[in-house]
Formats: C-alpha cells, sequence, structure tokens
C-alpha cells in the first residue's frame, strides 16, 4: 500500500480514441473527497477567440453484467 494521498488529485490524457467530435478531447480520472470520478475536457473556443476547456465530471463507468442465459422451465439440467 502506499503512503501517497491521492485524495483531490487526479490525471487527464488525451483522448486517443476520439472518432466524433463530441467525444471529448481529453479524459482521465480524479479523486473528489475520496471518491473516484471520471472527467471529460473538450477545448473551446470563446466568441472572442480565446480557447478554454469544457469540463465533465461523471461517476465511473460500470459496464453492463453479462447475465447467464436462463434455463427454460421443466429443462432440467440432468
Amino acid at each position: 500500500m502506499s503512503d501517497y494521498d491521492n485524495t483531490n488529485r487526479g490525471a487527464i490524457f488525451k483522448n486517443e480514441h476520439k472518432k466524433a467530435e463530441n467525444h471529448p478531447d481529453y479524459r482521465g480520472t480524479i479523486n473528489v473527497d475520496g471518491k473516484d470520478k471520471e472527467i471529460s475536457l473538450w477545448v473551446k473556443t470563446s466568441k472572442a477567440g480565446k480557447k478554454f476547456f469544457s469540463a465533465s465530471i461523471q461517476e465511473p463507468y460500470v459496464a453492463p453484467e453479462q447475465s447467464a442465459p436462463q434455463e427454460e422451465e421443466g429443462d432440467l439440467p440432468f
């Protein structure tokens, strides 16, 4: 176990898998008050021509569980 306290810290990387304009330019994970979150950033340009980041923070993605196929009623495994 590490002695490093990662609370309220994170890392963001360029999104190498961006395939559509609405996909984030940068993605990463951050820790907010002890809870891990995902962060997405888009590089935008203001009406005045200044570049800025637009950000979104969300719960980490959890893939849906694959449920086992249900046996039909009357099918016995023996």
